[in-house]
């Protein structure tokens, strides 16, 4: 296995990663709440976790990845109050919740196609385990760490604190905390302002409501998690992966439900990637700058000056550490747009390319692309250097295409084995097949057909046809060039 760095936001610091169980990982990301078109914000965490599950099955492990589907629904002001954010949609369209969850579901899913992002092992729905959440809601009530307050139960934080920490994973201090928490309208069922819902029991307009011990009611949101990762990894598992925005109080309050439940953290590594900014502001609809993966994908906001395709926002988050905060703009989607296009320009490159016997480019420099790419996916995932080191090959690429440079046969081969490990395996790359694509894939082989004929007009020695085809194409900005090698070609743009 290759030696693995990651950032653990419990710990601060870079860890070596050591699975519970040798070869085998369990891997929990937090999935979208199911009421709306995913978003920028959505694909970030997708496309960072996608790269791990990738990596880590790349370089021999076997993963269980368990990414939820929230359908119960957040409620409107914060994980304890107000409408819950699924019903509310159903009610306001006259639906079923369960008919606006399969929707955006369904619509979920095809915006990851888009983006190549690996379907997860298993993707349970929060509405299918109300079971296991009530269960683990009991177990904290038996322990103590809980109590029930008119058919509502809350998980009581200050009790929590005195035999373990609350805030180990944010860094926070509970006297902060209850500084920082607003009294909310309604609020007096429970103890203290910080204590949390295990389960609400339901307005009589609620929607979405199962009986239960306590009311009729529904899980707190912070349950479904705990529970579901328990039941698919176990007691203990690897990684527990989402958005910085979920640190506090999300995966805060999952950390006190595991030890107060289970008597110990259910997860050994807690990964966590940055947010995405838009010129600088964050996301939302009050900035008129919340932005759907379908609107990027066809041009339709009027922030955008052109669409943009999905394998360039796979590339644009790529071009950052997962752990580093992204700033949209439409110059850096058109700048990242042009860099996938050299990447992927100089890869078509290597299939044109003939190798030499003994040439400049040996077997020794393609090893030193592979194991620079290795070391940096080894380091806490750090996929924009592995982009930098493939640019870099690129550049000898290019020498090697314009006859400055020329290649081993070993070495070509061993080029084209890192580019496809990298681009495509691990980084999750792939051609997009718009109609664009299909132009260029037709006007090469078209390219290609025509120097056929060239080369057998010359063999033919037939040199009145083979310099009118080279003539004509100079014309049309085409270079040609015949070497020892064989033929090479470009358009002069």
């Amino acid at each position: 296995m290759q030696p693995l760095l990651i950032y653990n936001t419990l710990s601060r610091n870079k860890e070596l990663f050591r699975p519970v169980n040798e070869g085998r990982v369990g891997m929990y990301v937090c999935g979208p709440t199911v009421y709306g078109d995913a978003h920028l914000g959505h694909a970030r965490p997708a496309i960072t976790f996608d790269i791990l599950f990738r990596y880590l099955q790349h370089i021999g492990y076997k993963v269980r990845y368990v990414r939820n589907i929230t359908d119960v629904g957040h409620l409107e002001h914060d994980a304890d109050e107000g409408e819950d954010k699924i019903a509310k949609k159903a009610r306001l369209e006259q639906l079923e919740p369960m008919e606006v969850a399969q929707y955006y579901t369904n619509r979920f899913h095809q915006a990851m196609d888009a983006l190549n992002v690996l379907p997860p092992s298993i993707e349970p729905h929060a509405s299918g385990h109300i079971i296991e959440q009530q269960q683990l809601v009991k177990e904290i009530l038996d322990n103590g760490y809980a109590y029930e307050s008119e058919g509502s139960v809350y998980f009581d934080v200050e009790k929590y604190n005195k035999d373990h920490r609350y805030g180990v994973l944010s860094n926070r201090n509970l006297t902060d905390v209850i500084n920082h928490s607003r009294t909310l309208d309604g609020q007096d069922e429970k103890h203290n302002q910080v204590d949390f819902a295990l389960w609400k029991k339901a307005q009589p307009l609620h929607i979405m409501r199962w009986p239960s011990p306590w009311s009729e009611g529904f899980p707190g949101w912070h349950c479904e998690c705990t529970a579901m990762g328990r039941k698919y990894l176990g007691n203990k598992f690897d990684i527990h992966g989402g958005g910085m925005d979920l640190v506090f109080p999300h995966h805060e309050c999952e950390i006190a439900q595991a030890v107060a439940s289970q008597g110990s953290d259910m997860v050994k590594y807690w990964m966590h990637n940055n947010m995405i900014t838009i010129e600088g502001k964050k996301m939302g609809k009050s900035y008129n700058n919340f932005i759907t993966l379908q609107q990027f994908f066809e041009g339709s906001h009027e922030k955008l000056q052109e669409a943009y395709s999905p394998m360039t926002i796979r590339f644009f988050i790529l071009q950052a550490h997962y752990r580093s905060t992204v700033d949209f703009s439409n110059e850096a989607l058109q700048a990242a747009r042009k860099g996938m296009e050299r990447l992927f320009d100089a890869i078509k490159q290597l299939d044109r390319l003939a190798g030499v016997a003994d040439g400049d480019v040996k077997i020794e420099y393609a090893n030193e692309v592979e194991q620079k790419c290795y070391d940096a996916m080894n380091d806490d995932l750090n996929t924009p250097i592995v982009i930098s080191h493939l640019f870099d090959a690129c550049r000898v690429i290019n020498q090697v295409a314009d006859h400055r440079q020329t290649i081993t046969v070993e070495a070509l081969e061993a080029l084209k084995k890192v580019f496809h490990t990298f681009a495509f395996d691990i980084l999750g790359l792939k051609a997009e097949t718009n109609g664009s694509n299909d132009r260029e894939e037709a006007y090469s082989a078209a390219v290609d057909l025509l120097l056929e004929t060239r080369a057998k007009a010359k063999a033919n020695k037939d040199w009145a046809t083979s310099d009118l085809i080279r003539d004509r194409m100079s014309q049309l900005g085409f270079e040609v060039k015949d070497t020892k090698d064989g033929v090479t070609w470009k358009l002069n743009k």
